[in-house]
């Protein structure tokens, strides 16, 4: 049995973070970032965040399993309680329910923090991310065609958003796996 925990992430996680990140931008499309992080980028990335705007990550037995966030949507004042969420797991955790984990707990800091609404950007192909959005109370609002280029493909981006004020109470899952 494995245990879980899923905690605020600190800079001494950024290298896990950068190396999870980092496979996400070679082998697939779920970042349309085509570069690889450096740690001055990430470390850029990282300070940009704070307490309304978290990063968390998952970890078993000292292992970091995966992070997510909840970044700004904008930099204009006008959309301070609208955030966009990210969520990355370690190639050899997926399918294990981390994600869904991350999920649920960014969707309960945003509600500590007074955040509006959730926005989630998932690339074409990732069905398994829409399919858990949608459990979480996520509604598709649009698709963005062809939004982005990677690995020789135009990609299209389906948008997804979370009302927190309206949204249903979600039943807390163990967090053992």
């Amino acid at each position: 049995m494995k245990l879980l925990l899923i905690r605020p992430a600190e800079i001494k996680d950024l290298d896990e973070i950068t190396e999870i990140y980092n496979d996400a931008v070679i082998n697939t499309t779920a970042t349309f970032d085509t570069e690889e992080r450096t740690r001055e980028t990430a470390e850029k990335w990282f300070y940009e965040h704070n307490e309304k705007y978290q990063v968390i990550v998952s970890e078993i037995h000292g292992v970091i399993s995966g992070w997510a966030s909840l970044s700004k949507w904008s930099d204009r004042p006008a959309y301070d309680n609208t955030t966009e969420c990210s969520i990355y797991v370690r190639k050899e955790f997926r399918r294990q329910g981390i994600g869904r984990k991350l999920l649920y707990q960014l969707i309960r800091n945003a509600e500590y923090c007074g955040i509006h609404t959730i926005i989630a950007r998932i690339s074409e192909g990732n069905e398994t991310s829409i399919k858990m959005h949608k459990e979480f109370g996520f509604d598709e609002i649009g698709i963005m065609k062809e939004a982005g280029i990677k690995f020789g493909k135009y990609i299209d981006v389906t948008i997804m958003q979370k009302m927190i004020e309206k949204s249903k109470p979600i039943e807390s899952k163990d967090l053992l796996l």
